[in-house]
């Protein structure tokens, strides 16, 4: 709860609250925002669940199996979960297989967490 001035006690011009830090800086804010938003499609929470519950590599014609939409867009989140460091990606001949980097989750179940603590 912020302490507030009477209005009777305010200089004019003054603010009637204090001047709060805010409790994430900038650039963990950015970082916080990119973890957010590689989590924020529905497909791709599937294919981290999937992963997560199958240990060992999955070939990818498991996982489009696994979900309702094609190809396509399963190589396209697949690829956004690789560059966000979460997913590895191993090929053999025209397969390719991949695995949760589970470090990787769990520094990211970290910063996510540290954030949603704030929040309560």
């Amino acid at each position: 709860m912020q302490e507030t001035i009477s209005p009777e006690l305010r200089a004019l011009g003054s603010r009637c609250c204090i001047d709060l830090p805010p409790p994430v800086s900038a650039d963990h804010a950015q970082e916080l925002a990119q973890d957010f938003q590689i989590l924020g499609h529905p497909v791709r929470l599937q294919l981290l669940a999937v992963l997560a519950q199958n240990p060992g590599k999955i070939c990818v014609c498991d996982l489009e199996a696994a979900l309702p939409i094609k190809q396509p867009t399963v190589s396209h989140h697949l690829r956004l979960l690789r560059e966000a460091g979460l997913v590895d990606c191993e090929r053999h001949g025209q397969w390719a297989y991949y695995v949760l980097k589970h470090d990787a989750m769990t520094a990211l179940q970290g910063r996510v967490g540290s954030v949603l603590h704030l929040l309560t």
